[in-house]
């Protein structure tokens, strides 16, 4: 079975591999005498050449380890013990290069890296389906290493692999400033990484999102006589990763949605930064993930023979109702100084790469470029005999964004009835699936709540993969995880994340992931403010906005109407390169105030309103949100008692604040001293804004259980409050 036949054949490539005759016990290095002594009894498909290239540097390596090998007749040696001594070999070549880069360096995590180099090469040799001379390829495997801190070992399979993203020198330069190999894996920075980890568990979410993506899309679009979606997401996971809620949330919802192409390798090794894992740690890891649901398998980690690896990974193959759950049982490497001898490498220079390598990674190369091009040729069959289908790939493949979506979008009158932003936000939300094929997201069990469902599309489920809802459950954490890894799997994807603005705080680190890798998540966020009322202040967000505001790259919308919900969608599905927040109310608010724009939003801050004509303003009220409606409320008695006002939407700050200072000076020009924020959160930020002169209207407390607008009055939020501050700052 040729290696380029996996396209069709869910198999690894070392199922190639003949069994020895003694096929039902794992190859040893002690029968290599047995199955030597009868040449006869095995027809090789290698070359005695190609085993002849490899003879001294085994020879040199291993001679001693295996005394009983003849060495005079190497080429009479049976395919599969051979190949275990070249990759074992390999492996060797591989922990050196870790050891190599950890000295010269002076950083990096070696524990990691070095324990896990056979499974790791193993899957970039043998199993895995990637092109180095094109780590886009769609149809590609996908790897996340949840264990970030073992990314030296990544960095080394890619280099050895052929991806020209890592070179020696890049190895050279580990954890060094502008390097592309940093401390932990960086999908922007180094090409072949696929998502960003470090934070434990957060690749486990990750790898479940990549595992979704491809389940969904084989779903839609695969038929019984053409299979364009298939491939696979190996995921490797350590100690810490099996402590942190967030991947027990992942693996729960992977079995509950019979991710079966998913398969989780758990770096078992007993240690943790403070010490053993028993210090805290002693549950059954095995046992917890059968009792999700998944597929478990327990392999000793025996570097002589990776046979029960392989075995392993076949079971994994076979499973067609179940994620895998592979518990590697290894110990943390010995140290490095004592590796050179311990795999005969003292003659060697730093970073030196065994030649023959070289040659069989560039072999497995070309298998991989040419499985790409027999990839192209099924998927140009398929727009013959599937033209509809075809077309829809493709615009998914090219982004997922069809030219004019925009139009999708409501505008509103001031006639049309008024509802909250959120309901703003769902009609939005559905105008835009019906032309975007790649809008698919869900709620953390708020749907109803969040407005946040797409109404005559099915949910994403076992018996419907091909739904464009999902239902996480109550998982906001896993929620954002999983979000991004959809995101990040490269197939025009947009996916909504939704809850209530204050249960961001359960999903703060994959927020702030998804703004470092470039994942364009649209977060939707309910219920933003104390004018959530009766629920109190354990749901009333107070500071949760200025910390997601000071997020790099993340832009946080809060819309004032429905007109700016359009326009902060408008421009969150539009930024697929970064992550959006759009922060929504439960009240009503007006469906469109006089002079609010969807067109505006893009500039993150407007002026609504302005009686000054020709001279500067007296004053400038800045709101968002619902209370933008109080500033313009404020505004009209103030100018019927003679004041010139101006009105401003700050609705996104992160845009405003990257206005050209000309744009900026004109919305607020900087001799206009005295300015008013109106806002039903914490004051934090908004001095930027008002000034030194300017006063701040906030909540710097918890808030308070009630009605809304008794909430608000309690608070200062109404109209008369606002009037009455703007007065006594005028009278100043």
């Amino acid at each position: 079975m040729a290696t380029s036949s996996l396209l069709y054949n869910p198999y690894p490539s070392f199922c190639t591999y003949r069994r020895s005759k003694f096929s039902e016990k794992p190859i040893a290095y002690s029968s290599l005498k047995a199955q030597n002594s009868n040449p006869t009894a095995h027809r090789s498909s290698l070359s005695i050449d190609y085993k002849l290239s490899w003879k001294e540097e085994l020879k040199k390596a291993y001679q001693r380890e295996i005394p009983n090998l003849n060495w005079d007749r190497f080429e009479e040696l049976d395919d599969e013990s051979f190949r275990n001594l070249v990759d074992k070999r390999c492996v060797d070549n591989v922990r050196m290069l870790i050891v190599d880069s950890v000295q010269n360096a002076k950083a990096g995590h070696p524990g990691m890296a070095l324990g896990m180099a056979g499974v790791v090469f193993l899957l970039y040799r043998h199993v895995m389906k990637y092109n180095p001379k094109n780590p886009k390829w769609f149809n590609r495997d996908r790897f996340v290493l949840s264990a970030g801190h073992g990314c030296l070992l990544q960095y080394v399979c890619l280099h050895l692999a052929g991806f020209e993203s890592v070179q020696i020198e890049d190895l050279k330069r580990l954890c060094q400033l502008g390097s592309r190999t940093p401390g932990h894996p960086e999908n922007v920075v180094t090409s072949g990484i696929e998502v960003t980890t470090g934070p434990l568990g957060q690749g486990v979410a990750n790898a479940v999102g990549l595992a979704l993506a491809e389940a969904h899309l084989a779903a839609r679009f695969n038929k019984p006589d053409a299979v364009i979606v298939d491939h696979r997401t190996y995921c490797i996971m350590g100690d810490g990763c099996a402590m942190e809620g967030i991947a027990h949330e992942a693996a729960s919802l992977a079995a509950h949605w019979k991710l079966n192409k998913l398969t989780l390798i758990y770096d078992d090794n007993h240690n943790t930064i403070d010490g053993p894992t028993t210090l805290a740690f002693s549950e059954d890891i095995s046992a917890r993930f059968k009792a999700l649901g998944w597929h478990t398998i327990t392999v000793d980690n025996v570097d002589a023979d990776m046979r029960p690896f392989k075995d392993a990974l076949l079971s994994a193959f076979n499973e067609t109702d179940k994620p895998t759950f592979i518990r590697w049982c290894e110990a943390v490497s010995s140290g490095s100084s004592l590796m050179r001898q311990k795999v005969n490498w003292t003659d060697r220079e730093p970073f030196h790469v065994i030649p023959m390598i070289c040659r069989e990674m560039q072999k497995q190369a070309d298998l991989q470029e040419s499985l790409e091009k027999e990839w192209h040729s099924n998927l140009y069959s398929y727009q013959i005999k599937y033209p509809q289908e075809a077309i829809e790939f493709r615009i998914l493949l090219s982004g997922g964004l069809l030219p004019g979506w925009e139009n999708s979008l409501p505008r509103w009158s001031q006639s049309d009835p008024v509802d909250a932003t959120r309901g703003y936000s769902e009609k939005c939300l559905n105008l835009l699936a019906k032309v975007l094929p790649g809008l698919i997201g869900g709620s953390a069990d708020l749907a109803t709540s969040n407005k946040a469902y797409l109404h005559n599309y099915d949910d994403f489920l076992p018996s419907s993969p091909w739904g464009r809802n999902i239902r996480y459950g109550v998982r906001e954490h896993v929620m954002g995880g999983i979000s991004n890894g959809i995101a990040l799997h490269g197939s025009g994807f947009i996916p909504f994340a939704a809850t209530f603005l204050i249960f961001s705080d359960y999903m703060k680190n994959t927020i702030r992931l998804a703004a470092l890798s470039h994942a364009g998540v649209i977060y939707i966020m309910t219920h933003d403010s104390i004018g959530l009322g009766e629920d109190g202040p354990t749901h009333q967000p107070v500071e949760q906005l200025t910390g997601l505001r000071a997020i790099p790259r993340l832009l946080v919308f809060r819309p004032a109407d429905g007109n700016e919900t359009a326009g902060a969608y408008k421009i969150a599905v539009a930024n697929r390169a970064a992550p959006s927040l759009i922060a929504l109310s439960r009240q009503k608010v007006a469906s469109n105030l006089t002079g609010t724009s969807m067109d505006a939003v893009k500039r993150g801050g407007y002026t609504i309103s302005d009686n000054s004509g020709e001279q500067m303003p007296e004053i400038i009220l800045i709101g968002t949100g619902s209370e933008l409606c109080l500033c313009e409320g404020s505004a009209r008695r103030l100018r019927e008692a003679g004041r010139r006002v101006r009105v401003v939407s700050l609705v996104c700050w992160h845009l405003f604040d990257k206005q050209p200072r000309e744009y900026k000076e004109w919305v607020l020009p900087s001799n206009v001293v005295k300015r008013v924020s109106v806002e039903a959160g914490s004051p934090v930020g908004w001095r930027e804004y008002v000034g030194r002169e300017g006063v701040v209207v906030g909540v710097d407390e918890f808030g308070a259980s009630g009605h809304y607008l008794d909430t608000f009055n309690k608070y200062g939020f109404t109209e008369e409050n606002i009037t009455r501050i703007a007065d006594v700052l005028l009278c100043k």
